[in-house]
């Protein structure tokens, strides 16, 4: 009988003309794409995306415009539906009285049930910005108009709420006008009424953008970006409403935004960059106990003059783990996991494993 020999090569090519495959022997990896291509959209510049599931679908955000802090940087949308992302469409700016216009930030996107929410925030800075929300009754097709949050609130700073078992939304959130300094806030009715907690951390201790764990004790964590060079963690057992003292963990922080989940059967998968400097490796951990962690992904691997950052990670209802991330303030790219195909390796000496 004559045998055929079949060869499947699989190629990642990114825009400017750069070849790579940073998946080789990661079976986990079932779809890698970009949400749009250059061609589709009026803005050059993008960053921190975000992530939601709704019925039959997906929604992603994402802040976009000339460049970070320019004032026509609104939030753009795209959802996925029929195996494809529709072309990304513009549902907020930061136009206000008498036209003039801020620039948008850090969107962040969350499914209740009933509606979807799109918390961001405007202002000339993350020092002066204040929070709004949007809503959507038909996943992201049409929005209503934007509300100005209460004072002191700025809603989910970065990553997504969590819902809590006392139908709580936790809504992890930090300033930066006072030091970088972490807090809780917290909403029982989907961004009606609201309260926070006191600032987390003191002055010494910078940290921002925390990402919130579940545990089977009840007990809540949370992770963050610092400037120590490290992930921070803290814990609470009373719901969020107060937490220890922020220390740092085993991990590397380049002063980047990193995000986490809980998956279904307990683990913890954190996604963040493997550095101390620099934003042009992104990688996936997987923990136990949210304290030990060890190496699963590697998403990006390139040149030091790169950038793969501000991560966004949630588990859908069919297992999968879809992250999204800034693709050298490009493009946001898309990467779907199988969390049952994921293989762990201990970090060797503090560093990532090489293959």
């Amino acid at each position: 009988m004559k045998k055929t020999l079949i060869i499947v090569v699989f190629l990642v090519v990114s825009v400017d003309g750069i070849s790579q495959n940073p998946y080789k022997g990661q079976q986990c990896i079932v779809k890698s794409e970009f949400i749009y291509q250059p061609y589709d959209v009026k803005f050059p510049s993008c960053h921190a995306s975000t992530i939601a599931e709704f019925p039959d679908g997906l929604i992603s955000a994402w802040f976009g415009g000339t460049a970070e802090k320019n004032p026509d940087v609104g939030i753009w949308v795209s959802r996925f539906e029929n195996g494809q992302w529709s072309k990304p469409a513009e549902a907020a700016n930061g136009i206000r009285e008498n036209n003039k216009r801020y620039p948008c930030w850090n969107p962040v996107l969350y499914y209740s049930g009933n509606e979807i929410l799109l918390f961001y925030k405007v202002g000339p800075s993350p020092s002066e910005w204040w929070g709004e929300l949007m809503t959507s009754d038909d996943y992201g097709i049409s929005w209503s108009a934007s509300k100005k949050l209460p004072e002191g609130i700025i809603g989910p700073v970065k990553n997504k709420p969590v819902l809590l078992k006392n139908n709580i939304l936790l809504c992890p959130s930090s300033t930066e006008n006072e030091g970088w300094r972490v807090h809780m806030e917290m909403t029982p009715d989907d961004g009606i009424t609201w309260k926070r907690t006191e600032a987390l951390n003191d002055r010494k201790i910078s940290a921002i953008q925390p990402s919130i764990l579940l545990h089977p004790s009840g007990k809540l964590q949370m992770v963050c970006r610092s400037k120590q060079s490290r992930i921070l963690t803290s814990w609470s057992e009373d719901d969020g409403i107060h937490w220890t003292e922020l220390v740092p963990l085993a991990v590397p922080n380049p002063n980047s935004g990193i995000d986490a989940v809980t998956l279904k059967d307990g683990r913890h998968l954190m996604v963040y960059n493997h550095l101390t400097t620099g934003r042009n490796i992104l990688n996936v951990a997987i923990s136990e106990d949210g304290i030990n962690w060890k190496a699963s992904v590697l998403l990006e691997n390139d040149e030091k003059n790169t950038e793969f950052s501000y991560p966004a990670v949630i588990q859908s209802n069919n297992n999968m783990v879809h992250i999204t991330y800034t693709w050298n303030r490009k493009l946001i790219k898309h990467v779907v996991l199988d969390p049952g195909l994921i293989e762990a390796k201990p970090f060797a000496n503090g560093a990532w494993p090489s293959e």
